[in-house]
C-alpha cells in the first residue's frame, strides 16, 4: 500500500535524511545495532547517517507496537517480525510521525545515534537458510559452463529450484572472507587434490527474510504468501567455483557454497518498497505458465521489485594509491524468473514450516546483458576473458585483499530514491 510515509514532500527534522542515498525518512529500514563500550544489541532503524533506538523510544508508540519493539532488546528481529505485516507498518506509521513532526524532536533526539559509531549485527537468528536459483539469465550462463549441451534443465521452468544452505555461516557485512579449502579437479587429471580454491567467486542476490511463519504440515496459499515475508536485504553467495565444479553432481552445491554467505545488516520493509512494485515480467513465449498453486493474478500484478542492484570491486593496490572502486555490474531485480512470494508459496507448499528470520536467496540476479552479469563466472567466461582493472592489474577470479561491495537501490518518477546500504567482504590474505 502506497499512503502519507511514501510522500516525496515529507520533510524529516534529522537533517542528514534529506537526499540521504539510503536512508531518507521513507524507507526507515530495521536493523540491530550495539553502541561503543559493550552495549548490548538491540533495535535500531537507519535515519540519514543516524541509527535510532527503537527500544529506547518504545514508550512514544503504540502499546501493541511498543510490546512488538521491546523483543528486539533480545538482539534480534525474529518476534518483531512475527508479529506480522501489520505491526510492521503501524511501526513505521509511528517512526514517520516521530520524525516528521519537529514538536517531536526533543523527546527523540536523545535516542539518535551516529551510525559510524555503531555497530550492526546480523538481523535475525536464523534458523534456516534456503538459497533459490531465480535469475534465469544466470542459469543459462552457468549451465552452459557446466553443461554446454543442456545448460537449463526442463524442471528449471516449472519448480523455483533451491537448495538448504548452511544457516551457522551467515555474516553480516564487513569484515574478512577466508579463502575455502576444498576438493578440486583441475582439467587433465584424472583425481582430485585438496587445497584452497583458486576461483573464488561472488553472487549478487537479495535476501528475502520471513517474518511470519506457517504451522508444520500448513502450506501456505499463493495469495497469502507476501504477508510471510519482512523484508529484503543484500545477499552475497559467496562461492568456490573448482569446488562446485567436482561436487556439485548428483546433489547440488555443498562445501563450495557454506564457508561464507554476507548480508546487508538493514532490512528493508515491504511497505518502503510498495512504490517500487513491478508487474512480473512476462515469460518467454512458449514457457509454460506456472502451476495453479503457484499463479495469483495480484502477485503477478505487482509481486516484482524494481530494485537496481550493483557490484564493485577494489584491490589492495588500489586501495594504496586512492582509486576508486571499479565496477563490475549493474543490473536489476527484475531479472527473476520467480516472484518472491512464490519462492515462498513453493517452499512451504510440502508443508514445510517457515519460521521468523528464516533466509531465502533469489540466486544470483544476472541481466541478459553482460554488464549485468551477477558473478565473475560469467563477466569472466569460466576465467577465460581476464578483467582489466585502472592499475594495470587484471582478474579472473578474486584475489587475496580484494574486497567486493555490493549496494541496491529502489528509484522511480515521483519517488524518493531507498537504498540498502551495502555487502561488503574482503577476501583474507
Amino acid at each position: 500500500m502506497i499512503d502519507h510515509t511514501h510522500d516525496p514532500a515529507a520533510v524529516c527534522w534529522v537533517e542528514s535524511a534529506a537526499g540521504h542515498a539510503d536512508f531518507p525518512v521513507q524507507n526507515l529500514p530495521l536493523g540491530i545495532f550495539s553502541l561503543a563500550g559493550g552495549s548490548a544489541p538491540r533495535g535500531g532503524t537507519a535515519i540519514g547517517d543516524a541509527v535510532l533506538d527503537l527500544v529506547a523510544i518504545a514508550p512514544l508508540l503504540e502499546a501493541d507496537v511498543a510490546a512488538a519493539v521491546k523483543t528486539t532488546a533480545g538482539g534480534t528481529l525474529n518476534a518483531l517480525a512475527a508479529a506480522g505485516p501489520d505491526v510492521l507498518r503501524r511501526l513505521r506509521h509511528g517512526l514517520f510521525a516521530l520524525l516528521t513532526d519537529p514538536a517531536q524532536r526533543p523527546k527523540v533526539a536523545n535516542h539518535l545515534h551516529d551510525a559510524a559509531g555503531c555497530t550492526l549485527h546480523l538481523p535475525f537468528a536464523i534458523g534456516d537458510y534456503t538459497d533459490f536459483y531465480t535469475g534465469i539469465h544466470h542459469a543459462e550462463n552457468i549451465g552452459r559452463i557446466f553443461r554446454p549441451d543442456n545448460p537449463l534443465l526442463p524442471n528449471y521452468k516449472y519448480v523455483p529450484i533451491g537448495y538448504h544452505g548452511r544457516a551457522s555461516s551467515v555474516r553480516v557485512s564487513g569484515g574478512e572472507v577466508r579463502r575455502p579449502m576444498g576438493q578440486t579437479r583441475p582439467a587433465g587429471h584424472e583425481a582430485p587434490g585438496f587445497g584452497p580454491s583458486r576461483r573464488l567467486d561472488y553472487e549478487l542476490e537479495m535476501a528475502i527474510w520471513v517474518g511470519q511463519g506457517n504451522e508444520l504440515g500448513q502450506p501456505v496459499p499463493i495469495g497469502e504468501a507476501g504477508a510471510h515475508i519482512a523484508g529484503l536485504s543484500l545477499l552475497n553467495d559467496w562461492s568456490a567455483r573448482d569446488v562446485q565444479a567436482w561436487e556439485y553432481q548428483p546433489l547440488g552445491p555443498f562445501l563450495a557454497k557454506n564457508f561464507h554467505t554476507g548480508v546487508s545488516p538493514w532490512v528493508v520493509t515491504l511497505d518502503a518498497l510498495a512504490p517500487f512494485r513491478r508487474a512480473q515480467p512476462p515469460r518467454p513465449a512458449g514457457d509454460p505458465a506456472p502451476l495453479p498453486y503457484l499463479y495469483d493474478e495480484a502477485d503477478q500484478a505487482s509481486g516484482a521489485f524494481d530494485i537496481t542492484m550493483e557490484v564493485l570491486l577494489t584491490t589492495r593496490a588500489m586501495r594504496e594509491a586512492g582509486l576508486s572502486p571499479h565496477r563490475l555490474s549493474i543490473g536489476s531485480t527484475l531479472a527473476m524468473y520467480w516472484t518472491p512470494a512464490q519462492l515462498v508459496a513453493h517452499h512451504a507448499s510440502n508443508g514445510c514450516n517457515l519460521a521468523p528470520g528464516d533466509l531465502l536467496g533469489t540466486g544470483t540476479l544476472s541481466g541478459a546483458d553482460p554488464s549485468s552479469f551477477g558473478s565473475l563466472m560469467e563477466i569472466t567466461a569460466s576465467g577465460t576473458q581476464p578483467i582489466a582493472l585502472p592499475t594495470g592489474e587484471t582478474r579472473t577470479f578474486l584475489e587475496d585483499g580484494d574486497e567486493v561491495v555490493m549496494t541496491a537501490w529502489a528509484e522511480a518518477e515521483g519517488r524518493v530514491r531507498v537504498g540498502f546500504g551495502s555487502c561488503a567482504g574482503v577476501i583474507a590474505p
